[in-house]
């Protein structure tokens, strides 16, 4: 009887203590390390055995030869409208058209990007899928706002005021020497205020980006779902040479 005292005893202190220690469980420090990844950081022969066949197959994915640009293509080389944003208003206007009038018959009306989401100029040679990366690496998607003629003519203004190249398709405006709107065309025909346009642009300035806060006044937003570095992709597969030119969709006169 003694014996099976001192055990219950020894298995209460033991469950006891056991019980103290759980509840006192958490976290008493954080560390961490810096880890440069630069030319310094060494190689793994195993890693990069493991890596290497997937890297070849992106790679040869990516720089496979889908058309030929006989020159540089650039988003500085106009005043207000540049080689670089007409030739990708232009393919968003071409690939998301038939994608939107296929949900909604409807058509785009004109197309509205931003001058900072061109991220890289094209070179003269070849084009790959490697350079619609380079040209858009955001994962940015086409997205169609149905718009009044009224926020279409504050659009306007923005264009006007901010005094840069954002890339416009199917849309004219022609600055007179004191900066007023001197023409504003949309599909070649003058700005309907009683009508309601379709304006293609990407989800970023949907939601106000770049400060484009007219959007948040359309009636209604269609997501094609279709990223614009995809449309870039789909394009170039169709075409051979590729040599968009600065033009007269949106210049001033001097």
């Amino acid at each position: 009887m003694v014996l099976k005292i001192q055990h219950f005893v020894i298995f209460s202190t033991i469950l006891l203590t056991t019980s103290c220690k759980d509840s006192n469980i958490g976290l008493s420090k954080v560390s961490g390390e810096e880890v440069l990844i630069d030319a310094n950081l060494k190689k793994s022969d195993s890693i990069e055995a493991f890596v290497s066949p997937y890297r070849q197959r992106v790679d040869a994915i990516l720089d496979s030869t889908l058309a030929y640009s006989p020159i540089v293509i650039s988003k500085s080389d106009g005043d207000l409208n540049t080689s670089a944003g007409n030739l990708m208003a232009d393919i968003v206007f071409s690939e998301a058209n038939p994608i939107f009038k296929a949900r909604t018959n409807k058509e785009i009306d004109f197309v509205l990007l931003n001058h900072g989401g061109i991220r890289a100029m094209i070179s003269k040679g070849n084009i790959s899928s490697r350079t619609a990366y380079e040209v858009m690496p955001f994962e940015n998607s086409i997205v169609v706002a149905e718009l009044t003629g009224a926020s279409v003519l504050e659009i306007a203004s923005f264009l006007r005021d901010s005094g840069r190249a954002h890339p416009v398709s199917g849309l004219q405006i022609i600055l007179d020497q004191k900066n007023q709107i001197e023409t504003l065309k949309i599909q070649g025909k003058p700005l309907d205020p009683s009508k309601t346009y379709y304006v293609a642009t990407s989800n970023y300035l949907i939601s106000g980006g770049d400060q484009m806060g007219f959007f948040k006044d359309a009636t209604k937003i269609v997501d094609t779902d279709y990223l614009i570095r995809n449309a870039m992709i789909d394009y170039f597969k169709k075409v051979d040479t590729i040599a968009p030119t600065v033009d007269d969709r949106f210049i001033k006169r001097q």
